[in-house]
């Protein structure tokens, strides 16, 4: 597995060695004992699957403390944009936010550490999204920053006019009313 830095700490980019043939490909999409080696030493306990059509935006979401979550998040099916956002208050990268495409074509990971807000939008006619957890989800902790956000200003390389979105996240607090609890 190779690591690939996104200039924000901890969060980074998992790349597995793909091995192709005649049949088709195999890859590891996990390995404890590799991520370890690169420094990685979660314990996931949840994994997560959804299922979206193009244009939808699920996010930007982070559970709180005491049940703060990282995520390892990839695209079995389509492609989406994946975005984390910094919220922890000593960070160097506060407010800021990294994104990437992952897709089943690629293959990419996006770590997601603690104390991040998470969210992506699919770019593809539909796309399955697959995460783990290292904490359990716990809906009194949940919490989320509107995905329209001025301040933050993210290109979610959808088209805004076709975007489709959960009644509770359109709900979700602009960054410039959040307070870190990170």
């Amino acid at each position: 597995m190779k690591i690939i830095e996104t200039g924000i700490t901890d969060l980074v980019i998992i790349e597995p060695r793909i091995f192709p043939d005649a049949r088709g490909y195999f890859f590891e999409s996990y390995s404890q004992v590799a991520l370890e080696k690169a420094g990685i030493t979660t314990n996931f306990v949840q994994d997560n699957q959804s299922k979206s059509t193009y244009g939808v935006i699920r996010g930007l979401h982070y559970q709180k403390p005491p049940h703060t979550q990282t995520k390892l998040v990839r695209a079995l099916q389509g492609s989406i944009y994946d975005v984390a956002v910094d919220l922890r208050k000593d960070s160097e990268t506060y407010g800021k936010w990294f994104g990437c495409e992952l897709s089943d074509e690629n293959k990419r990971q996006l770590l997601v550490p603690k104390g991040f807000a998470h969210g992506f939008s699919v770019m593809s006619e539909t796309a399955v999204v697959f995460y783990k957890c290292d904490d359990f989800y716990h809906p009194e902790c949940e919490e989320g920053i509107v995905f329209y956000d001025e301040t933050l200003q993210i290109d979610w390389k959808v088209d805004l006019s076709k975007v489709i979105i959960s009644e509770k996240d359109k709900k979700n607090l602009e960054f410039k009313s959040f307070v870190s609890p990170f």
